[in-house]
């Protein structure tokens, strides 16, 4: 059965990238602080960067402020996107990033708004509310998800961090055993990145969940990786956020090389030459990705 991670990986062996362009057309950047100008800024975009993105990353929020004339170009852009897909023969997977996170009926009106009307193959999520607000999204294969797990935000430790008690796991300590020599389960504590790590795995029965794990936190990164062992990460923070490129593949690559996303915006968008900045990104993911296999 297809999945939006068997498309995914296809499209990272099309293009040998794991470089996620972002589309972010922040005011500043724009020839016209309007819809027009953010369609304008980010077709020349895609079309300069499309044989190095591994997938596309449109902000909703970038779009959304200009209200339905946004919407209309955030629909164009995504439009772009297959158009290109259509010339290079392989598909470019389209990760609408809106963060939302919601009860089921809203969160179906979300899974159509993304998948139906826009046309996004994948969409980033708050796991917050639980499983039956992810449930409406993951229902087609096909379509994908990246659940917010460790952000790349200053404040990302004030509810990340916190730690939950809720997993069991088998001890033989003798604090706890007494003078038995019997295995029992104890309560032990955890992050709650971790806990959200290790519930999407077990909810990733049809291949096509990952997680959000912030390259600014490689120690965390590492950890993710351990407790969801197989899950792909989209993982921003490289660049104008300060993280280390090369640490975080480190941290963060599966053992067979893959498993990343690494998001760019503006290190690409501000370039004189965008498609060279697009493709030195990809050379130099590609290049630490080798020497790490």
């Amino acid at each position: 059965m297809e999945s939006f991670f068997s498309f995914l990986e296809k499209r990272v062996d099309d293009c040998s990238s794991l470089l996620c362009v972002g589309l972010d057309p922040h005011i500043s950047d724009l020839s016209e602080p309007t819809a027009a100008g953010a369609l304008e800024f980010s077709l020349n975009l895609v079309k300069q960067t499309a044989p190095y993105a591994a997938a596309f990353k449109p902000n909703a929020a970038f779009f959304e402020q200009f209200g339905a004339d946004g919407w209309t170009a955030l629909k164009q852009v995504i439009e772009a996107i297959q158009e290109q897909s259509d010339r290079l023969g392989s598909m470019i997977p389209v990760i609408l990033d809106a963060k939302r996170g919601d009860i089921s009926s809203t969160a179906e009106a979300y899974a159509k708004a993304a998948f139906e009307a826009l046309g996004a193959h994948c969409i980033t999520l708050s796991p917050y509310l639980g499983k039956d607000s992810i449930d409406p999204f993951i229902g087609n294969s096909e379509k994908g998800v990246f659940l917010l797990c460790k952000t790349s935000n200053p404040g990302a430790d004030d509810l990340q961090n916190l730690l939950v008690t809720n997993d069991q796991q088998p001890t033989t300590d003798s604090s706890v055993l007494g003078h038995s020599s019997s295995v029992i389960t104890s309560p032990f504590s955890v992050p709650l990145y971790i806990h959200v790590a290790r519930l999407a795995q077990t909810w990733n029965t049809k291949n096509n969940i990952g997680l959000v794990v912030g390259a600014t936190q490689p120690e965390a990164l590492a950890r993710v990786r351990a407790a969801a062992p197989s899950l792909w990460f989209l993982s921003p923070g490289v660049g104008a956020q300060g993280g280390d490129l090369e640490v975080a593949l480190k941290a963060g690559l599966r053992a067979d090389g893959k498993g990343m996303l690494i998001p760019v915006s503006r290190g690409i968008s501000r370039a004189a030459r965008p498609a060279l900045a697009a493709a030195e990104f990809r050379d130099e993911i590609l290049n630490i990705q080798r020497s790490l296999i």
